[in-house]
């Protein structure tokens, strides 16, 4: 079964890889486990949570905070122009 195929949730560590947060699956799978993930203003450490459209991910990311609005799952990682598709940026323009 592929990435989100059949159902209503994915990976946070794949959605976030293949948003293109970072070059790797495992550094993703790092950046939850550092707890620098919230979904929907819940703090995880768990790359497998699951992730559904509609969720609000706050990233902390060098020293910025990002807020996301899931609008897709991810059906592969594709250009950057593909991955920005799958969210809404909700953070502060500042």
């Amino acid at each position: 079964m592929e990435a989100g195929e059949g159902r209503d949730f994915q990976r946070l560590d794949l959605w976030l890889w293949c948003a293109r947060l970072a070059k790797t699956r495992a550094e993703c799978a790092r950046q939850v486990s550092g707890g620098s993930v919230r979904i929907n203003r819940l703090p995880t450490d768990k790359p497998h949570a699951k992730l559904r459209v509609g969720d609000v991910l706050t990233l902390a990311l060098g020293g910025r905070v990002r807020v996301w609005r899931v609008l897709a799952l991810a059906e592969r990682r594709g250009p950057a122009s593909e991955a920005r598709g799958l969210y809404e940026d909700l953070s502060d323009p500042a």
